[in-house]
Formats: C-alpha cells, sequence, structure tokens
C-alpha cells in the first residue's frame, strides 16, 4: 500500500521538500501558480509516483528535483499543464542519480498543450552517475491533435465537449485519483 500525498495550489507560489521513506503517490494539482518542489528518494526499494497537473493563465514555472540517494529507488514523474492564454509557462524537471546509487530507475513524461499562442518550456534533466539505472524522458509542446477531436466529433460529440473530454483525460491522467480531494482543480478545468 502506498502513501498518499494530494497538494492544491491556487494562484501562489509554493515550495515542498519531501524526504521519502516509503513508496509515495503525489498528486499535485496547481491553477495558475509557480512550484518549486524537491524530492529526496531517501530509502533504497521504494517507489514514487509523481503527478503534476497544472492549468495557467499568467507566467509562471514549474522546478521540481527528485534525487535518488539510495539504491533500487524508482521514480515516474508525470508533468502535465495546459497553458490557456499567450503568456509563459516553464517546466524544469530533474532526476538526479548518485555514483553510489544503484539499480534505479528514474523517468519522466512532461507535456504542455498551448490553447492559444503560449510560449512554453520544458527542459527535462537527466543527472545520471551511474551505469546500473534505467532513465527515460519524454517532452510535448502543442495542441490536442486534430485526429483526437475527429474521432470525439465524429462519434456525435460536440467540438466543446470533445476538447472538454480530452482536457479531463489529460490533467486527470489517474484512476486512483479522489475527485472530491480535488473539486476546485475540476471546478477550474470546466472554465476553460
Amino acid at each position: 500500500m502506498s502513501k498518499e500525498i494530494y497538494v492544491i495550489d491556487d494562484n501562489e507560489s509554493k515550495e515542498y521538500k519531501y524526504n521519502i521513506e516509503e513508496d509515495t503517490i503525489i498528486y499535485h494539482f496547481s491553477i495558475n501558480s509557480s512550484s518549486n518542489v524537491e524530492i529526496n528518494l531517501d530509502k533504497e526499494d521504494i517507489n514514487l509516483y509523481y503527478y503534476y497537473n497544472n492549468i495557467n493563465y499568467d507566467d509562471n514555472s514549474f522546478n521540481i528535483k527528485v534525487n535518488h540517494n539510495k539504491d533500487n529507488t524508482h521514480s515516474e514523474v508525470y508533468n502535465h499543464g495546459v497553458n490557456v492564454s499567450n503568456n509563459y509557462l516553464t517546466y524544469d524537471v530533474e532526476g538526479i542519480v548518485l555514483k553510489t546509487s544503484d539499480k534505479c530507475i528514474c523517468n519522466q513524461d512532461n507535456q504542455i498543450i498551448n490553447i492559444k499562442n503560449g510560449k512554453s518550456t520544458i527542459k527535462p534533466n537527466l543527472l545520471i552517475d551511474n551505469y546500473d539505472v534505467d532513465s527515460n524522458h519524454a517532452a510535448y509542446i502543442g495542441k490536442f491533435k486534430d485526429e483526437y477531436l475527429f474521432y470525439l466529433m465524429s462519434r456525435g460529440i460536440s467540438k466543446k465537449n470533445a476538447y472538454l473530454l480530452l482536457l479531463k483525460g489529460f490533467l486527470i491522467n489517474s484512476d486512483s485519483i479522489d475527485l472530491n480531494k480535488i473539486d476546485k482543480f475540476v471546478k477550474e478545468m470546466n472554465k476553460i
């Protein structure tokens, strides 16, 4: 059983530091906020799943650093953002594996959807000082693919509702999320 942490930021910048010593899932939801996050994996054989989902209207940035401080630690970091206006949204994502930390898995998935003509940047950094590591990163900036909208609309769904379905699938990207805990985020998503 994993420990679950829910975080919601609303129009405020915050800093978070976690020292993880057990399997943990962090659901971080942000509405027009900047965040700095540092996570230390401080015990062998633990798993971290970190889901960052944000709705952005102004110039904001999200910085996360995951330090693999022990052997056989596993991190999966998913960052999904929607840049609503003509503004800047920056993700700076670091996965760090020390030379002394063997058999680690360090993965990142970063995506930003620009609704208008926002300026988005993703900096996926894997700083690996060990050969016995499995690490990957991905970055996508753009819009929803036209094929996705076309498919939903060909099933009788209006363009507005098709777009909302895509947003929900993109921003609430785990079946295990307790929607009651993120009610304010869901309401904001429905306004887009």
